[in-house]
């Protein structure tokens, strides 16, 4: 039985693989911002552990992992958790920038730090839930799509010093996802938020899952999903 450590699991693409994951009997380890969403997250998906730590303050992550009991083996990181926060760059201001770079990409590096040993003993898979914007940058999008281009440059690296530890690395390029990231996106726009434009968590989670479970012989390392509609 594998065990996946999964942040974001609380909405969106994080709680579709959480439940396609929990379905089929895989150990849980779902990330909390605090203790009250990690109640909450516990109560949705029966038997699964939970782990609190704020992904916008990684400096903190590792005292408050220290007080708590991590688990012994892991077969999957998965990096879903996002925030997004659109402006120009003459108004953006580096609080903006610091809270989305802390979230989008320090965090994820420092989870990754503190799981990889857990990892290369299993061989195990890191999978980043990216962006279109970590691919392309458009207006508006500076600080976004700035910290999902760092991402990029963690897995790529990551997968590069892993290699000969068997570590996978794989990168998931979603489209605009019907999600409250998204309803939240469109809030910004000033524009009407229509779900059924856009791809459904669902379709995110196959490629996860089809990511994971793919045979050793192979590793998918980037695939981008685009809206079909």
């Amino acid at each position: 039985m594998a065990t996946h450590v999964i942040t974001g699991a609380g909405s969106g693409i994080g709680a579709a693989v959480a439940r396609r994951l929990h379905a089929r009997g895989d150990e849980l380890v779902l990330h909390a911002r605090d203790a009250a969403r990690a109640k909450e997250l516990a109560a949705e998906f029966p038997g699964a552990r939970t782990l609190v730590g704020d992904l916008s303050d990684p400096d903190k992550l590792s005292w408050a992992f220290s007080h708590q009991s991590l688990p012994d083996r892991v077969d999957s990181l998965l990096h879903i958790a996002g925030v997004v926060e659109l402006g120009r760059v003459g108004d953006l201001t580096p609080k903006s920038w610091r809270h989305q770079l802390n979230v989008n990409l320090i965090a994820p590096a420092e989870l990754t730090r503190h799981f990889l040993p857990q990892l290369r003993a299993t061989r195990g898979h890191v999978i980043f839930v990216n962006s279109g914007a970590g691919l392309n940058a458009h207006a508006d999008w500076s600080a976004y799509a700035a910290s999902k281009h760092g991402l990029k440059a963690l897995a790529d690296s990551l997968r590069h010093e892993e290699h000969a530890n068997g570590v996978r690395v794989t990168s998931v390029y979603p489209g605009r996802t019907a999600s409250p990231m998204q309803a939240k996106v469109h809030q910004q726009e000033g524009k009407d938020y229509d779900p059924s434009k856009w791809i459904d968590p669902e379709s995110v989670a196959t490629t996860v899952l089809m990511s994971l479970d793919l045979p050793r012989d192979a590793e998918i390392n980037d695939v981008t999903v685009r809206p079909g509609r």
